[in-house]
């Protein structure tokens, strides 16, 4: 969207796509680590997570904490390769990643704090594109995120609720219990018309609202479809999930291949014009 926003070359999107999907990459499965460490203990109350390697006992938390740190140099490699701007703000991120796994401890809404971690990209993106977060733009994409997340980790959490209850795990899955499907159903329409307020800021054409509008019916089969007692359900219903976000990227990407194909372009004659103009 930043790129769609100053029109710029294919190269410049390609570069930190390719950057932001390597370090997204590095930073979630350290958030992964971090998380199993955690919860290494309350993993071999849960039935799903008792195989996790911390859980079952096959390495230590010595040994975690190692591959932590090859893990987090990793993505310091990584965001090193931008602006310095975008440098302070992803490691300002890193207390995000940190506390998450504390979150189903102390609060029903852990999958809210997921979705400020997760999202945190919608801003470090733009920021490393466009050099600082254009945040008029930039804060309904990342509201919108976080809804998002919280939708389909609510789905994912229902896996594993009443294995939860016993281990003292808190979710919005059980604060939502039986109001699941129409609290599911605020947060999906109110995602996706933050999203599309924030394509109108951006000034984004038809395809990008039709991502959009095809995310919403992925949503609602979900929502729809997904039952919440039966844990098979749930992770496909999570899984199903993923093509929210597949949708609305294949949307603005569409849009933006529009833009560089209907770019104006200087004949040769006007560009040697030009060059006799300046000098």
């Amino acid at each position: 969207m930043a790129a769609y926003n100053l029109h710029l070359p294919l190269s410049v999107p390609f570069t930190y796509i390719s950057l932001c999907g390597i370090g997204a990459l590095i930073m979630r499965s350290a958030g992964c680590t971090i998380n199993d460490m955690w919860d290494q203990n309350l993993d071999k109350a849960v039935e799903r997570t008792q195989n996790r390697p911390l859980a079952r006992g096959d390495i230590t938390t010595k040994q975690a904490v190692g591959f932590l740190g090859v893990q987090l140099m990793g993505g310091l490699a990584v965001l090193t390769q931008m602006n310095w701007y975008t440098i302070f703000l992803g490691a300002s991120s890193l207390s995000l990643v940190t506390i998450y796994p504390l979150m189903k401890r102390i609060t029903y809404w852990p999958q809210f704090v997921l979705g400020l971690t997760f999202n945190w990209g919608a801003l470090l993106g733009w920021s490393a594109v466009a050099g600082a977060v254009n945040w008029p733009i930039c804060v309904p994409l990342y509201a919108g995120s976080v809804l998002w997340t919280l939708v389909y980790d609510t789905v994912y959490a229902h896996q594993d609720k009443r294995d939860d209850v016993s281990a003292g795990i808190r979710s919005t899955a059980l604060l939502f219990g039986d109001k699941t499907q129409p609290i599911l159903s605020a947060f999906s329409v109110s995602s996706l018309a933050l999203i599309s307020y924030s394509g109108y800021l951006n000034g984004q054409g038809l395809p990008f609202y039709a991502g959009v509008g095809l995310a919403g019916f992925q949503l609602a089969r979900v929502i729809r479809e997904t039952n919440w007692e039966d844990r098979q359900s749930c992770w496909k219903g999570f899984v199903r999930c993923g093509w929210v976000g597949i949708w609305v990227w294949a949307g603005a990407t569409l849009d933006y291949f529009l833009l560089l194909a209907n770019e104006p372009t200087q004949e040769p004659d006007a560009v040697e014009d030009s060059k006799v103009v300046e000098a």
